[in-house]
């Protein structure tokens, strides 16, 4: 299953996984495009990094952080990680970063960095099967439609309660390419269709929703979880 993160070697038994996030002309100065907090900015940015390093199957155990915003900024980026960290329940995971303090940018602009390791595996093509389900969990949104818009966004304690699932067999957060893009990286038969309520290739922004693949059993249980987040996704072979 091919997914946006590195896959390093480490030892015979793991390897490293490491997945990233970026945000530019987003946060406090004069000249960004979307204002808000810096809290709010880390905030959306770790949690890409996560879900991206989660979905690949790895157990995240550093964070990473690249401010360009300033040094005054740094406590607030900070904050917003600590909150996403608090939501997970994962207070043992390590921050660290830098800080640009020799030049000032017109713009605010944070780069992210979550690193994670699981067992050694070989990746192999993901092929959908009659038995298997599918639904996005929240709705795209990109820009201010994330603070306006906040109760679509998919909490990260639900895709963690996915991911965790036995019955789950692929989960995968969405960026900006769209669900449709996402879809077709995911699968590799090039011929499957699909169809959805939700615009399929608008942009989601910090991943404010995620698809879910699995077993049809698990149906009902997801679905109960997920509430007026759920919607499935036809797929036409």
């Amino acid at each position: 299953m091919k997914r946006d993160v590195a896959i390093i070697p480490f030892d015979d038994r793991l390897e490293l996984v490491v997945a990233c996030d970026n945000s530019g002309a987003i946060g406090m100065k004069p000249h960004d495009q979307v204002a808000v907090s810096y809290t709010a900015v880390s905030y959306y940015s770790f949690r890409v990094a996560y879900m991206e390093c989660v979905s690949a199957g790895a157990v995240p155990f550093s964070v990473v952080m690249y401010n360009f915003c300033g040094d005054e900024a740094w406590h607030s980026l900070k904050s917003g990680i600590e909150k996403g960290i608090c939501e997970l329940e994962l207070e043992e995971l390590a921050i660290t970063g830098s800080t640009e303090t020799n030049f000032s940018l017109n713009q605010s602009a944070v780069g992210m960095t979550v690193l994670g390791k699981r067992e050694r595996r070989k990746e192999t093509p993901f092929r959908f099967t009659e038995r298997m389900k599918v639904a996005v969990i929240g709705k795209p949104l990109v820009g201010n439609e994330v603070m306006e818009s906040g109760g679509d966004v998919a909490p990260l304690r639900l895709f963690r309660w996915c991911s965790r699932q036995k019955k789950v067999l692929a989960i995968l957060p969405v960026g900006s390419k769209g669900i449709l893009h996402e879809l077709r990286e995911l699968f590799a038969d090039n011929s499957v269709q699909f169809s959805c309520d939700l615009n399929m290739e608008k942009s989601a922004g910090p991943s404010t929703c995620f698809i879910v693949v699995y077993d049809e059993a698990a149906d009902d249980t997801i679905r109960v979880h997920s509430k007026r987040l759920f919607h499935p996704v036809q797929v036409i072979t």
